[in-house]
This record gives C-alpha cells, sequence and structure tokens, in this order.
C-alpha cells in the first residue's frame, strides 16, 4: 500500500527545490500525493477496508493543509505546485 523507496526518490529528485532536499513542503506534498493515488487504487479492489480508509483521510489532511501553508507563503509556488502535480483546487 505504500510506495517503494524507488518511487519515492524519484519524487523527491523531481521535486526538490535544491541537492538533498527532502522537507520543502513541495517534496511532502508530492510524496503524499504519491501515497493518496496508491491508497485510491487500493480502495478500488478493497471497499471495506475502513481502517486504511481513515488514513487515507488523514494524508489527505495533511496536505491539504500543507497546500494552505504553501499558498499563505507564496502564492505563485503553490499555483505552480497544483498544476505540475495535476490536483484540483
Amino acid at each position: 500500500m505504500s510506495i517503494t523507496v524507488e518511487e519515492k526518490s524519484r519524487v523527491i529528485k523531481e521535486y526538490a527545490t535544491k541537492e538533498g532536499d527532502t522537507g520543502s513542503p513541495e517534496v511532502q506534498v508530492a510524496i503524499l500525493t504519491s501515497r493518496i493515488a496508491t491508497l485510491t487504487e487500493h480502495f478500488k479492489i478493497h471497499k471495506k477496508d475502513n481502517h486504511g480508509r481513515r488514513g487515507l483521510l488523514k494524508m489527505v489532511a495533511l496536505r491539504r493543509k500543507l497546500l494552505d501553508y504553501v499558498k499563505r507563503k507564496d502564492e505563485v509556488r503553490y499555483q505552480a505546485l497544483i498544476q505540475r502535480l495535476g490536483i484540483r483546487r
């Protein structure tokens, strides 16, 4: 249900703002988006997995908080991030 190490390193490399960046909001949102997509596919098969669904909702809420932070700090950065990730808002 979680993403692979290769997938995570690819996402970090793609969304990092500088070399060795793993904690910027862009990277965190991108990793959460990847995990959310993986879980969404999981729930198409396992419809009664309510415990996992709770975790998914917590991830969506955390991503929302991080996106609100980026929007509050820099609107242009926020718009670029949601455009790159394909998140509708």
